[in-house]
Order: structure tokens, then sequence, then C-alpha cells
């Protein structure tokens, strides 16, 4: 098979990217190592900026989530006792859209075939050659036998684990890492939140986020020692935490019930720079990955697809050679802002292990700060939103 561009994963960064190039007339393949109901299935964030609800809209494929999603205008953080809401409508003139992610993904897969976007599951080996090339190629095997793509440019979108930057020599590319001594356990039920809008608490018993995915179910998580197990937190152990961390106005609207998925997630902060190795795109997890304090993974990896989009429309259909190559400089600038944002919040909302009395207060005084200041919460307001692209 030969396709001017081929796409390693099928999560939104992969059929996102697929559908624009689909849009103008780029032909491309999407492989993806497991099966459709499995991508389906994934549970991921929910909290969608502009970035990401823009191409949803661009593509035409937004008619669900208008009328599912929860437009937000503001979120709160909270110290123990009190929340501090940050109106980011009345500080930014914009809001955010809750709408999850597996929603997002839902949409992406059912326009595949009306919009013939060829994505080839349950492959395996996936093996790229030839990379520093102007023809790169992939291999893949399916039911037993390899088969072969011919292209001009491979694009990966198969997250932190996938093949893609592992094809790029060691010497080629440089790690950025910060690996965080706690996760977030996460439980999904369906109940109302005990908030309209999202709670980030910082309690001396540790971190907790109150979220939704509809104003019937909930995704709520509390921090937990990286090396805990879910079997060692059932269900009203969650919901005794979440009710002391939250602060008592919260606690006071929770609504408990049993859990439709719980899992723990480990945290860190990573990039990959440079985004581009020959003939080699990186988009999302691939290049990078956020704590998800402040929701910024999806949404940095739909900024990624737009710069990647904008590169190879005009490499392909305007004839611009260079397109490509501006491609890592533009996605890094933004990907480098949003993970600044992500630790800084991290690092306000949680406890670390050798934090002591002295980092306590200093967290307390920052949030003091941000309650009192609208120069803070415009701050925080504009990177909750998200930059400009």
């Amino acid at each position: 098979m030969r396709v001017p561009v081929c796409i390693i994963g099928a999560g939104p960064a992969g059929l996102f990217l697929g559908h624009l190039l689909s849009a103008e007339g780029i032909e491309s393949v999407v492989l993806e190592r497991q099966s459709p109901e499995y991508v389906r299935g994934r549970i991921r964030a929910g909290v969608l900026e502009n970035i990401t609800v823009g191409l949803l809209e661009r593509l035409g494929l937004d008619a669900r989530m208008k009328g599912e999603g929860l437009p937000h205008d503001g979120f709160n953080l909270a110290d123990g006792e009190r929340l501090i809401r940050i109106d980011i409508k009345e500080l930014t003139g914009q809001e955010v859209m809750v709408y999850g992610q597996t929603e997002v993904t839902r949409d992406l897969m059912e326009a595949c075939e009306e919009r013939a976007l060829q994505v080839l599951y349950e492959v395996g080996d996936v093996t790229l050659h030839d990379i520093e090339s102007d023809r790169p190629s992939v291999t893949y095997k399916k039911g037993g036998i390899e088969h072969r793509i011919d292209c001009r440019i491979i694009v990966g979108c198969d997250g932190f684990h996938g093949p893609s930057r592992k094809a790029i020599p060691s010497d080629a590319g440089k790690e950025y890492e910060r690996i965080y001594p706690f996760g977030w356990l996460g439980i999904l039920a369906d109940v109302p939140p005990c908030n309209h809008e999202l709670i980030y608490a910082n309690h001396e018993r540790g971190f907790a986020l109150a979220s939704m995915r509809s104003n019937t179910r909930s995704r709520y998580y509390v921090d937990v020692p990286v090396n805990d197990k879910v079997e060692d937190w059932i269900d009203e152990r969650v919901w005794d935490e979440l009710s002391l961390r939250l602060g008592p106005e919260a606690a006071a609207n929770i609504t408990r019930g049993p859990s439709l998925e719980k899992s723990i997630v480990p945290l860190r902060s990573y990039v990959f720079a440079p985004m581009r190795h020959g003939s080699l795109m990186l988009c999302g997890d691939a290049a990078h990955i956020v704590p998800p304090t402040g929701a910024k993974g999806l949404n940095l990896a739909a900024s990624d697809v737009h710069y990647a989009a904008d590169a190879l429309i005009r490499y392909f259909n305007q004839s611009e050679p260079d397109a490509i190559a501006g491609y890592s400089d533009r996605a890094l600038a933004r990907v480098w802002k949003a993970e600044r944002f992500s630790w800084s919040l991290t690092r306000l909302m949680h406890r670390f292990l050798d934090d002591g009395p002295f980092e306590r207060a200093m967290q307390m005084a920052e949030l003091d700060y941000i309650a009192t200041s609208r120069a803070a919460q415009t701050a925080i307001a504009e990177n909750y939103v998200g930059l400009p692209v």
C-alpha cells in the first residue's frame, strides 16, 4: 500500500489528524494496536479547551458535543475549608466544555466509514523504516501476515509506549522528565456531581478532584501513594476520603454510589524534543505527558494536531517544502507553556514526600493570594481555557 501519510495510533490525536487530512484531499491510513471496542472504552479526561472544540466544529462532528456537553464558565480551588472560584468567563471571555474523551473518540470513530478514513485495528509488530529519508515505510502484522505501507510522512500518535518515538536515534533528541511520588485514584459513578463546576482541592490529607461527565455521572479523584493498589480502596473508603478532602461545602452535596470504574494512574511530566525527525512527526503522548491537573493532555494533543495538519496541508497541497521543518518549534512552544501550568498547579495542590510545615504554609499563602488577587486569577484562567495556538 502507498499513501502520502501513515498515522500510527487511533486515539483522538490520530483520528483528528486523519479526518483533517481527508477533508483536504490528503489520503492517509491509521494503524491501531488495540480493538475498536478497547479504544472506544478507554476512560480519560473530560474538559475540552477551545482548540479541541474548534477541531470538532471544523470537521462538522460537534452536534453531539453541543447537545450533551456541559459548558463551564468557571472552576474552583479549595483549601480544605473554602472554595475559591475562578470565573474564567468573566476573566477571559471564554469557557471550557465538559465532554468526555471517550465521547470525542466515539464521534471521530463513527465518522470514519462515512468519510472514507481507513483505520486498521488490531495490528501488531508495527515497525518504522527509513525515517531519515524521504521514502519511509511502516511494516505491521495482521492475522499473522506482514504488510507494508510506503508513504512520504509518518505521524506517531501512538502514546508514550508506542514504537514511533523509539524509532528516533537516542542521540537525535532529548528527554525531559519528572516522575511524581503519587498517582490519582479515579472513581466513576452514576451519581449527580457535588458541584456544577470542577473542584481541585488541597487538603492536609492530600489532593482531591470533583469532576463530572454529565449531570448524572461523576468522576472523582484522590491522590494516593504510587505503590497503592486499587483493591486497597473499596468504594466506601474513597467516598470517605473525598468527603474529608473536598471540604464541608462540597461534602454536604456528595451523593455516594457504586463505582462503574476505578483505577490508579501514575503522574509524570515528560517532553521529548524535537517533535520531528526526518520524515517522522510526533503528536500527543508520543512526544509529551502532562499530569492530569488542569486537564491538558487531550487538549495538548489537539494543538499538536492543529500544527501538524497545517504543516502537512501546506506541504502537500501548497508545495511548501519547509512546512514540515517548522512543525516541532511551533508545537513545542505551546507544549512547554502547558507543561509549566500543569506542573505548577500540581505543585500547588498536592503534598510531596519531602514537604514540611514551611512548604504547606507556602501553599496556603499562595491559595490565599489567588483568592484575593484578580491578576493571579486571570493568569490561572488564561492557562486553564488554553493559550492561543
